[in-house]
């Protein structure tokens, strides 16, 4: 390495840590795009049999969601074309975990998380929900829509400087927690997007691409107080037992 190298080197990482804020995490960006997040990931989260698999938590969450009632909306009005998400989170047996906290946030129907506008007076498109006693879950949410990464910053100049693309297939952010067992961070990610084998964070794992089914009924969407289409999602979640349990 030469002496201009190392320089530019120590200046790109001076750029990253200058693009950080309370709110964007460049270099998380920056792992996620080498790949060195979900290498971590895939290190510290080995699972068995049917529980969840994860993937990169990405640099968009916020510690600020809000609790939502069960079928109750993270996404305000306007936001995208409607989804309803629904699911169980059990255990490992399949027996359900009551109280569990099932975690979203996603982009909005132009591609944008709330935290990349110029405006956010409060979180939108993220929040979280606590099973039923059966394990169930329901809110409702927005279609999510493949994006491109941030390329604004120093990671963009790497990405174009490597001829890489900078798209994310579209998917809905989990978090999911129950007290006595591994809490999970995964995605489920949109069947039939086509930046599946192309993600940009090498996020996408095949048991976590599911179908996002469009309903075109009017009389089901007046039903439900939609406008058609409409898309539903049905996914169960599996946690596996904690070693040393933690309350939720």
């Amino acid at each position: 390495m030469t002496p201009d190298e190392w320089a530019a080197g120590i200046g790109f990482l001076t750029a990253t840590g200058q693009k950080c804020d309370a709110i964007r995490q460049e270099y998380i960006l920056l792992s996620d795009t080498c790949g060195v997040s979900m290498l971590v990931d895939a290190l510290a989260n080995r699972k068995s049999g049917a529980a969840t698999e994860s993937t990169v938590i990405g640099p968009f969450h916020t510690a600020d969601a809000p609790e939502i009632p069960l079928d109750g909306s993270i996404a305000s009005a306007g936001k995208g074309a409607p989804l309803l998400v629904s699911g169980r989170v059990t255990d490992s047996a399949g027996a359900p975990l009551a109280g569990a906290v099932v975690e979203a946030w996603e982009t909005d129907g132009h591609g944008l998380y709330d935290t990349q506008y110029a405006v956010r007076d409060v979180p939108d498109c993220r929040g979280y929900v606590r099973t039923a006693s059966d394990g169930r879950f329901a809110f409702r949410a927005v279609l999510p829509v493949e994006y491109s990464i941030p390329t604004d910053g120093p990671v963009g100049d790497m990405l174009r400087a490597l001829g890489r693309a900078s798209m994310r297939p579209a998917h809905l952010h989990f978090k999911i927690a129950a007290a006595g067992h591994v809490p999970v961070v995964t995605a489920l990610y949109v069947d039939g997007d086509p930046s599946l084998d192309a993600d940009a964070v090498f996020g996408v794992k095949s048991s976590l691409v599911a179908r996002f089914e469009r309903h075109d009924s009017a009389d089901d969407a007046r039903r439900l107080g939609l406008t058609p289409p409409f898309y539903t999602l049905a996914h169960d979640f599996v946690l596996e037992p904690a070693l040393f349990p933690a309350a939720v």
